[in-house]
């Protein structure tokens, strides 16, 4: 039957769309697509949310990095049945309103970041260590943050941010 399909044509054999309820930034969503895409395509192209970005495609840079019921997560490598009934955090989530939470204001105020592109990633990492590690080393940062490439190499001034951070939350 397949066979038949494939010979002539049929692609809903192969395109067969799924319901998937997932929260995202709070907000219960209901998403029909096919299970295979990625949570990166359904985040940026069904529900508009651009801050997380398509860096590498093979869950190797961290630009993608959301947090899945609070674990950092490539969302590229992802697909969305893999997401279904969890909450997801994205860049666009973190700040409460016009306050910015203090990962993002602690990047802004160490200048953490040059072209930008890495930082919503950077940002997200940063976040889940903080929440499990309020007071890391620099050892800690770098172990935690290791799948998260910034090609501008500005690794010293997110270390920096990521130190200011934990301050910030300690109050």
């Amino acid at each position: 039957m397949i066979a038949f399909y494939f010979l002539f044509g049929d692609t809903n054999a192969y395109s067969m769309a799924d319901i998937f309820n997932i929260t995202v930034n709070g907000k219960p969503k209901t998403i029909t697509t096919e299970r295979d895409r990625t949570l990166l395509e359904v985040l940026r192209e069904d529900l508009l949310l651009t801050g997380t970005k398509y860096g590498c495609g093979e869950g190797a840079c961290g630009a993608c990095t959301v947090l899945i019921d609070g674990v950092p997560t490539y969302t590229c490598s992802t697909q969305i049945s893999e997401a279904d009934k969890k909450s997801i955090l994205t860049i666009e989530g973190l700040a409460d309103g016009e306050k910015l939470h203090p990962v993002q204001e602690a990047f802004a105020d160490e200048c953490a970041f040059q072209c930008g592109f890495c930082t919503a990633g950077m940002i997200m990492g940063a976040t889940a260590l903080l929440k499990t590690n309020p007071n890391p080393s620099d050892a800690q940062i770098t172990e935690a943050m290791n799948g998260h490439v910034c090609r501008c190499c500005g690794y010293v001034k997110i270390l920096a941010a990521v130190h200011r951070a934990a301050e910030l939350l300690r109050g």
